[in-house]
């Protein structure tokens, strides 16, 4: 793999990680009654759809990886969106479990 296409999976790797907490955020934040604009409401999942979309059209079109290699890709990029999510869910609730007591 050329290091353009390194450089390609980790700009929408990042992209997806921002793209999910900031989504998350929006989604718990109108959960909770917190106000939240439509317009952030819809960016959010907007660039998580591009997030997503981008990595599988990258990946269908790279030539140079194996089909296992692009499974792992993959599921390597969903995996880390879920755990960023886990991991902001799991620290919102810890601070307000703290701020109960």
């Amino acid at each position: 793999m050329q290091l353009n296409e390194k450089g390609y999976y980790f700009a929408v790797l990042v992209f997806g990680l921002y793209a999910a907490v900031s989504l998350q955020k929006a989604v718990r934040d109108k959960d909770e009654g917190i106000p939240v604009t439509s317009i952030y409401c819809g960016i959010s999942w907007f660039a998580m759809i591009v997030a997503i979309s981008l990595m599988a059209i990258g990946l269908y079109n790279a030539g140079s990886i194996t089909l296992s290699e692009k499974g792992f890709y993959g599921m390597a990029f969903i995996l880390s969106l879920f755990a960023a999510i886990t991991v902001q869910k799991n620290v919102r609730d810890t601070q307000k479990a703290r701020e109960r007591e």
